[in-house]
C-alpha cells in the first residue's frame, strides 16, 4: 500500500540556513556516512554560498528542505559532482535530513520535486553517490527509479560505495 508523501518545500539556501544545517546535522546518526560528525559552521556557510551560486548559474542546487510548518529539516537537490574521482562532469542528486524526520517520505518527496526541476533545467541525467552500507539512501534511489551503475571505493574514507544513475 502506498502512503501519501508529505508536503515539502524547497528553496535556495539562505545564509541563515547554514546555521540551521549545522544544528540539525550535528547528530552522529545523520552524519554516519559523512564522517560521523557535523562539519564546522564555516563549512556550512561556504556550502550554502556555493549553492546560491549554483542556483544563479545553473538553475539548480542543493535546496533547503522545509516541512509543512516551514521548519528547516535538511537539504535535497543537485550539484555538479565536486571531486576529482568518480563521475566527473556529471550532476549528482543528494539529500540529508534531520533525524526526527526519517522514515516519513520527506526525502522521496523532495527528490521527486528535484527531478522535475532538473528536467525543466534541461538536464539529461543524474547520478547519486551512496555509501554501500547506507540502506536508507539506497532505498530512496530505488524509489526514484535509479539503477546501480558502478561500484567504487571512496579515496578518503576507503569505504565501498555505489553510483546510481537515472536518465531524465
Amino acid at each position: 500500500m502506498n502512503r501519501a508523501l508529505p508536503a515539502v518545500r524547497l528553496r535556495v539556501p539562505t545564509h541563515e540556513d547554514a546555521f540551521a544545517w549545522h544544528r540539525i546535522f550535528d547528530d552522529p546518526e545523520v552524519m554516519e556516512f559523512h564522517g560521523g560528525k557535523a562539519a564546522e559552521l564555516s563549512v556550512y556557510e561556504e556550502l550554502t554560498a556555493r549553492q546560491r551560486r549554483h542556483d544563479a548559474e545553473l538553475g539548480f542546487c542543493l535546496w533547503t528542505m522545509l516541512d509543512e510548518d516551514g521548519e528547516v529539516i535538511g537539504f535535497t537537490g543537485a550539484q555538479p559532482w565536486p571531486h576529482e574521482w568518480g563521475p566527473r562532469g556529471e550532476t549528482e542528486i543528494g539529500w540529508r535530513l534531520a533525524r526526527p524526520y526519517w522514515g516519513r517520505g520527506y526525502v522521496t518527496a523532495a527528490a521527486q520535486e528535484t527531478l522535475g526541476r532538473l528536467r525543466e533545467a534541461g538536464l539529461r541525467g543524474v547520478v547519486a553517490m551512496v555509501d554501500a552500507a547506507n540502506e536508507r539512501s539506497i532505498a530512496v534511489t530505488r524509489r526514484l527509479g535509479m539503477v546501480l551503475a558502478e561500484r567504487h571505493v571512496a579515496p578518503v574514507s576507503r569505504r565501498p560505495g555505489h553510483c546510481y544513475r537515472l536518465e531524465l
